[in-house]
């Protein structure tokens, strides 16, 4: 038997784009319900255990109000709750983890907390409501309008109906997409089709898409062993190596992804190779006092775990799943690697102090609980974002493609990883750019939004588009573009095609907090 529920939003998953989405809607008075897969909201803060990618001025500019409090809510954790040393506490800007990969790194655990802070509020008010372990299964359309979505409760089997006149996908493969009938792309786009100098230059590839990484955390307890059982598949991933690649996967050599020059990496700091662990730390023992945390913590998401041999995506159940699979089984390969075989700069082998910290991401096996998706589907839009308007070499002027119906801003470099159609990576420098409404309006269906990596940008582009504040002020965009639509009786392309009410959204935009456009800034 179906339930059936009702709000004036429904957002189905709760990642870092859903959970912007919801407090939104909320803080203009609008009833939300949304979802998540799993039992932790957040996404990539949070059960895919990756720290904030942001770029050089998110301390003073480039975000939204709410993700700044977001990331001062962070800080404010640790002050509130850790024995923090006085020179840490001090530290307005405290980087909990010291890790390298960003100002601000720290605990999926931590994350999650923080955001349940954030929507405390409406979920105590009963504004937001939040369906964790729960999974779309079906979506029902009429016309040009989505009229329900039904999900599963993964605990207990049952099914759920919930109708509301807005729906948003921020699930984190564009799921709501095929089910609801919506137009979509996947994959890598031809220079045909787009003319970005990074296109395919033959056909396009639907298939051909960013590798994905399940992240695992590790400390080091030096003169311990705790090295984990052999992974089923530890033989054919220490023997990998694909034909970019300058040598085996589990190995310490890389490339630099700008340049594809060949480089080396090792485990801890102190020698003149790039030290992974170090990479992306997310507790700095030294930041608290004596005895509080055995060693440093580190989330590895590394070069070596990327796992490119197939998509998740438009494929059989039976093909998605052994690539979930086998990217896990690449995962425990490399920390199995790490502690038996990794080549230390003292002539020996193996870390066996390396210890998984299963407690970090909250699951039995020690790796996170959905898988890092660089990539989604993503809808067809009435604007999409190209190369030729954020690419750095495509703008002789220095500045990225002005968008009149700006709803937000961004700043990464064109960012791909190696992808399953065994290409390299495609690492472009970039221009600050503004979040295009357009990219937000499915061409035909009037009530879906898109909230995270889903918008209507391309492969090329959406290297640029996925990271954390991008997707949060894609989130928060089209959750107050809903509840705008439901107090006027509007629709989003309405919205976008009336310069009135374009400037009234817009201003609410700004009162809520969200930039439209950047400062004179440079390329990165």
């Amino acid at each position: 038997m179906t339930s059936l529920k009702q709000a004036d939003v429904v957002i189905l998953g709760g990642g870092t784009g859903g959970v912007a989405a919801a407090l939104a809607a909320a803080k203009l008075g609008k009833r939300v319900i949304m979802t998540e897969e799993t039992d932790w909201i957040g996404g990539q803060l949070t059960s895919q255990a990756v720290p904030p990618d942001e770029h050089k001025w998110i301390e003073q500019f480039g975000s939204t109000r709410s993700y700044r409090e977001f990331r001062e809510g962070v800080r404010a954790y640790y002050r509130d709750h850790f024995p923090l040393t006085p020179e840490a506490r001090a530290n307005a800007r405290l980087n909990p983890g010291g890790g390298g990969v960003s100002r601000l790194c720290h605990e999926p655990r931590t994350a999650l907390a923080v955001l349940q802070q954030m929507l405390a509020p409406y979920i105590h008010n009963g504004r937001i409501t939040i369906l964790t372990r729960h999974v779309i299964t079906d979506a029902q359309s009429a016309g040009d309008e989505v009229q329900s979505a039904t999900v599963r409760n993964l605990d207990n089997g049952e099914l759920i109906e919930l109708r509301a006149p807005y729906f948003i996908d921020a699930t984190e493969c564009g799921d709501v997409l095929p089910l609801a009938g919506v137009e979509y792309v996947t994959g890598a786009e031809s220079k045909a089709q787009t003319g970005e100098p990074h296109a395919l230059d033959g056909d396009a590839d639907p298939q051909d898409m960013q590798g994905f990484t399940y992240c695992f955390a590790m400390d080091y307890i030096e003169g311990e062993d705790h090295t984990i059982e052999k992974p089923a598949r530890y033989e054919f991933w220490k023997e990998y190596k694909a034909d970019f690649w300058p040598d085996k996967l589990l190995s310490w050599s890389g490339v630099r992804p700008h340049t594809l020059e060949p480089v080396k990496y090792e485990l801890f700091p102190g020698t003149d190779r790039y030290s992974l662990f170090y990479y992306r730390q997310i507790v700095d023992k030294n930041h608290f006092q004596e005895g509080t945390f055995d060693s440093n913590v580190t989330l590895v998401n590394w070069p070596q775990n990327d796992y490119w041999l197939g998509s998740v995506i438009d494929v059989s159940e039976e093909d998605r799943q052994k690539h979930l699979e086998d990217a896990k089984q690449l995962s425990l390969s490399l920390l199995y690697w790490l502690q038996t075989e990794a080549p230390r700069p003292d002539g020996g082998q193996g870390y066996p102090g390396l210890r998984l910290r299963k407690d970090v991401v909250g699951t039995e096996d020690g790796i996170a609980k959905y898988p890092y998706i660089r990539e989604s589907r993503r809808i067809k839009a009435e604007f999409t974002v190209l190369e030729q308007h954020v690419s750095a070499d495509c703008r002789p002027d220095g500045q990225a493609e002005p968008f009149f119906d700006s709803v937000g801003i961004g700043c990464y470099r064109i960012d791909l990883h190696p992808s399953t159609g065994n290409r390299h990576y495609i690492d472009v420098s970039s221009l600050p750019f503004q979040i295009p409404l357009g990219s937000l309006i499915p061409i035909r269906v009037n009530n879906l939004l898109p909230a995270c990596k889903n918008l209507g940008v391309t492969h090329i582009t959406n290297g640029c588009y996925r990271l954390h504040p991008v997707e949060w002020n894609i989130g928060e965009a089209a959750g107050y573009l809903a509840a705008y639509c439901l107090e006027r009786g509007l629709r989003p392309r309405d919205v976008r095609n009336s310069a009135d009410e374009l400037k009234q959204f817009q201003q609410l935009l700004v009162g809520q907090g969200i930039e439209l456009a950047w400062p004179s800034v440079h390329a990165v």
